[in-house]
């Protein structure tokens, strides 16, 4: 019985040396951050804002209103009748949330010194009539829930009391204080040890701070 010859495998041929084939490198993500442009804010008529030391101070037609300033976070420059606000810490996303907060106070303190705010208060007596009046820089409750000494409600900074009725306006050239002047007229009438449901006498406050003027 013939056999046949066998022929051994051929084996691939092996790939010629030289330089491998260059592939191009995807584009690296871009992770260099922007400076934030600084914030400019346009002076009211009649107003002013500087520096002092380590304040930020509003002055114009109603007196003028003081507050801490971030001397190290912020840069603010002001030329003519415009005021730029810088960021001087790293464009992150809090810090530029510091940077449009601040924005906004100085904004504030600038219509608090050219128009200033009010706040509205209603009293509300179901059971017991009481007398509201004003007295050495704050508000007296008097006869509430037939109480035999009068609550006292204390106005903050520079914040007036107008009592007309059961109505009472704060108005004062700061957001700030005379927003918590009404928080504390409100809170001065809080009832303890009655039924809520039943007992809803108090002090409310029904127009939050604002510039004066708006409806």
């Amino acid at each position: 019985m013939s056999t046949k010859p066998t022929t051994p495998p051929t084996r691939p041929a092996a790939p010629a040396k030289g330089p491998a084939p260059s592939v191009a490198a995807a584009p690296a993500k871009a992770t260099a951050r922007h400076a934030l442009a600084p914030v400019e804010i346009k002076l009211p008529t009649g107003t002013k804002l500087r520096l002092e030391g380590g304040r930020v101070v509003a002055e114009g037609k109603l007196g003028k209103v003081p507050r801490v300033f971030p001397i190290g976070a912020l840069g603010l420059e002001v030329k003519g009748d415009k005021a730029s606000l810088s960021l001087l810490l790293p464009p992150r996303k809090r810090n530029r949330a510091l940077l449009l907060t601040w924005e906004r106070h100085l904004m504030n303190l600038l219509t608090g010194v050219s128009t200033g705010f009010e706040a509205h208060c209603k009293a509300v007596a179901a059971h017991f009539p009481m007398k509201l009046s004003t007295k050495d820089n704050s508000v007296l409750i008097e006869n509430f829930l037939n109480e035999k000494l009068p609550r006292r409600s204390k106005l903050i900074g520079e914040t007036k009391a107008e009592i007309a009725g059961d109505v009472v306006v704060l108005k004062g050239n700061d957001i700030e204080a005379v927003g918590q002047s009404a928080a504390n007229l409100e809170r001065a009438t809080h009832i303890r040890n009655f039924d809520p449901r039943v007992f809803q006498d108090g002090v409310y406050i029904v127009v939050k701070a604002r510039p004066m003027g708006v409806s």
